[in-house]
């Protein structure tokens, strides 16, 4: 990669979250000069791991899914293969249970009782006669592949609290890969073989680091070299001349010069940052994107376990949480000897009524609906913080792929820029997908 006098361009990364990082560790590994510039005083993003005293958590309920054999193989020699399987069930709380998730049949019988699952499976039975909504929207999907009862009793409630619009509004794309698992397949592999076997047919391995999921982005940030990483760095401007990304304004003050760009910041925010500004047609576009905010609880008890899940999704709109994890199932030395800890996340927007709510208030309002479940007592708890989390999840609205088309042809015209990450592209993605799709960029730059 080399500028008109032959000398190598330095890559620009903007941003120093998991896809800002691990672009940078692709350049490292190929010896390309490159500069990650990051607003926050840390790296990782939204994927880190806190300290509260002798407690240890992540930023969510992480985990590290063994999809891309690649990947897999890359992020064990990151961390000198210290990763720690996970066969603890992912699971919905549906009527004081707990239901697994991916949906089994044989767990759904357990927990629904005869009836709903009878009905339930006659739903999906019937399904290939009923003809399909022309609208893709995600109420539609589900309830074509699942039927009402499912959808009604996990799925739409669940979606609503977690993306902070009607179903109806939502594309079929947020259902991912998790919607699958019900099939008689699943039954027999559940029946004849356990859960164990079903978790890892339905969702595959699961891995998790000691001392916490931040772990990957400190070692992958060592890996980049803290000579090439720069905190506190805000982009203020982004200046081009219809061709390129000429230069990058830092805090306001310091402008420089750019080889090649890779921006993971969120997308809207990049668009908008650009000077000359774009057309209206195009900045009104990135403007509609948005964002969901998370908000994290965090109490920490004097008990030595609550749960043995890896993670638990509350659908029910009378619980503000949409899921909690406890650390210590992850891996022990996430809390002192006979004390545990439970993550409880609230989706919302920031400045809305829940985001501009007190941390006291947020903290008995998660252990009042906790209390209510039997799952803590009051006296248990030791402490408890909040943690609030910008840009989690990109809202994947009905009209999101045609505006993203829109904004990528846009910005493909710019010869020295990639989109990348979960905020840059606007996509919904893993970490296996963000370390490849990083690995992809570093491949296609020339370096003759």
């Amino acid at each position: 990669m080399l500028n008109k006098s032959g000398t190598r361009q330095q890559i620009v990364i903007l941003g120093g979250g998991p896809a800002g990082l691990t672009t940078g560790y692709y350049a490292q590994k190929k010896n390309l000069p490159f500069t990650i510039y990051e607003q926050n005083d840390r790296v990782g993003g939204n994927s880190i791991t806190l300290k509260h005293e002798d407690f240890m958590f992540d930023s969510g309920a992480h985990l590290f899914l063994d999809k891309d054999p690649r990947v897999t193989k890359e992020i064990f020699e990151i961390l000198e293969s210290h990763l720690n399987k996970i066969s603890l069930p992912l699971q919905t709380y549906y009527d004081g249970k707990l239901v697994d998730f991916p949906f089994s049949p044989l767990n759904l019988m357990v927990n629904l009782g005869i009836r709903k699952f009878i009905k339930s499976n006659f739903e999906i039975a019937t399904k290939k006669f009923r003809k399909r909504s022309a609208t893709d929207n995600f109420a539609n999907y589900v309830k074509h592949v699942y039927g009402e009862t499912i959808s009604d009793l996990f799925l739409l409630n669940y979606s609503e609290k977690l993306w902070g619009k009607f179903c109806s509004d939502l594309s079929s794309k947020i259902a991912g890969k998790l919607l699958t698992g019900f099939t008689f397949k699943t039954f027999l592999i559940e029946l004849l073989r356990g859960r164990e076997a079903k978790i890892q047919h339905t969702v595959g391995n699961m891995y998790y680091p000691e001392k916490g999921f931040g772990t990957i982005m400190e070692k992958i940030a060592q890996r980049c070299g803290p000579e090439n990483i720069r905190i506190n760095s805000k982009i203020t401007k982004i200046l081009h001349d219809d061709n390129e990304i000429r230069f990058i304004e830092i805090n306001g003050v310091e402008k420089l010069k750019t080889g090649f760009v890779v921006s993971t910041i969120p997308l809207n925010l990049f668009i908008q940052l650009m000077d000359p500004t774009p057309s209206k047609n195009i900045l009104t576009t990135a403007k509609s994107l948005q964002f969901r905010d998370l908000i994290l609880v965090t109490l920490f008890l004097d008990r030595e376990t609550v749960t043995d899940s890896a993670s638990i999704h509350f659908p029910n709109p009378e619980f503000s949480i949409t899921r909690i994890h406890e650390p210590k199932n992850r891996n022990k030395s996430m809390a002192p000897t006979g004390k545990t800890s439970l993550v409880a996340e609230i989706p919302c927007f920031e400045g809305d009524r829940i985001w501009l709510k007190k941390d006291k208030d947020l903290i008995q309002q998660v252990s009042s609906e906790l209390s209510s479940m039997g799952w803590i007592e009051t006296g248990e708890i030791l402490d408890g913080i909040v943690s609030r989390l910008h840009h989690a999840y990109p809202i994947l609205d009905l009209n999101y792929q045609n505006k993203i088309k829109k904004l990528r042809n846009f910005l493909d015209g710019f010869d020295n820029l990639k989109i990348t990450g979960r905020t840059g592209a606007f996509e919904y993605l893993s970490f296996h997908h963000i370390m490849r799709a990083s690995e992809k960029i570093i491949d296609a730059i020339p370096i003759h």
